[in-house]
């Protein structure tokens, strides 16, 4: 329950997040950053500790990760972590699978790292490039045909994603849906062989059904149902000269229990005194996971590909030693230049075994997030 109240005990900064000096910052909240919050001021870094058991979080660089799409064109994505409202998947695919495919149990929400193609899809035709999201609607025909090898995170949803509603910004901001883009209507002809499959794509167990004609004839479609692209560089980044903003600022799409979120290019905040880093949390009721498209933080490169899991109630954040550089900093730093994708989900996380039993990556303390 929320409360008309809030109470100041102790030694503490005048404002939130401005003007800490030696204390340490740490947000404990509930439901993300939008219930009910305590700020506790420590003395000590919270997140220097060490974890035994199965709740320490990860890092994994994508790129060591080997889908069997990658090798073989008749492969799959790899799964990396799932829960019950969602699935989130890398494919590494370099060849057109022989097979179409079709998601019966779940939207596709897939963020292009790398790569160009096109997908056909029973809408058309969709091109893709790096810094494009690609919407493919459950139960939807499609297949992608790579012009290189692609890197795809793929967001699976159970339930269907949707943007979030028009808020105080109104329906333009921070994204203008005009932008997508949609295919036109394109029946694709047959090429020769005797059938054609659609794999399904499914949690459990393996279908395939056939047909003895390309599954995307579509000649006409209309309605509101569709797949579609939107990129990065369409995104308008909501900033704040007095205040780093929370992370729910840069909401993209959303589906129950789980939220799609965008890190991308802003000005660095500019009153003096504020912290221009995220500050340490546990967020209590959501897992968190980072993906690192690249760009840079304060000087600091970020590592592409990158993926980082923060389960729910663990201490995670910038550490120490990076938030007192980007204080030292402030005159020379006029941006942050980071492109981060960010996945929360209500209910935890479970890392597959590929994640868990692939080498650790020891990141820079910079650029964790």
């Amino acid at each position: 329950m929320e409360s008309f109240i809030q109470h100041r005990k102790g030694r503490t900064p005048r404002q939130v997040h401005r003007d800490v000096e030696d204390l340490k910052d740490d947000e404990l909240g509930r439901y993300g950053f939008t219930g009910r919050t305590a700020h506790l001021y420590r003395r000590n870094d919270p997140t220097q500790y060490r974890a035994v058991g199965d709740l320490g979080g990860l890092d994994r660089q994508t790129y060591d990760l080997t889908p069997t799409d990658q090798i073989d064109p008749a492969g799959e994505p790899l799964l990396m972590f799932y829960n019950d409202d969602c699935r989130i998947l890398l494919s590494r695919r370099s060849e057109t699978a022989p097979f179409y495919t079709r998601n019966v149990d779940g939207d596709e929400l897939i963020f292009v790292h790398a790569g160009t193609g096109h997908f056909e899809t029973e809408f058309g035709k969709l091109a893709y490039r790096p810094g494009d999201y690609v919407y493919i609607p459950k139960g939807t025909t499609y297949r992608q045909i790579p012009e290189d090898q692609c890197h795809f995170l793929i967001i699976e949803a159970v339930e269907e994603f949707r943007v979030p509603e028009a808020g105080v910004l109104g329906r333009f901001f921070p994204f203008d849906s005009s932008l997508a883009v949609v295919p036109e209507a394109e029946a694709f002809p047959d090429d020769g062989r005797e059938e054609y499959e659609v794999r399904f794509r499914q949690r459990e167990g393996k279908t395939s059904i056939f047909y003895a004609f390309n599954p995307l004839d579509v000649e006409g479609w209309k309605g509101d149902n569709f797949a579609f692209t939107f990129n990065l560089s369409d995104y308008d980044v909501i900033t704040s000269e007095t205040v780093h903003l929370p992370p729910t600022v840069h909401l993209f799409m959303q589906a129950t229990g789980v939220y799609v979120m965008n890190f991308l290019p802003r000005p660095a905040e500019g009153r003096k005194g504020v912290e221009r880093l995220p500050w340490y949390h546990r967020n209590t009721d959501f897992d968190e996971i980072a993906f690192y498209h690249g760009g840079s933080v304060f000087g600091i490169d970020m590592p592409p590909g990158l993926i980082g899991h923060a389960p729910q109630g663990i201490h995670h954040g910038i550490p120490e030693r990076a938030r007192e550089r980007a204080r030292r900093r402030f005159e020379q730093d006029e941006r942050v230049e980071w492109q981060v994708i960010s996945i929360d989900t209500h209910k935890r996380l479970t890392p597959t075994p590929a994640m868990i039993n692939s080498t650790h990556v020891e990141v820079q303390e910079e650029v964790q997030v």
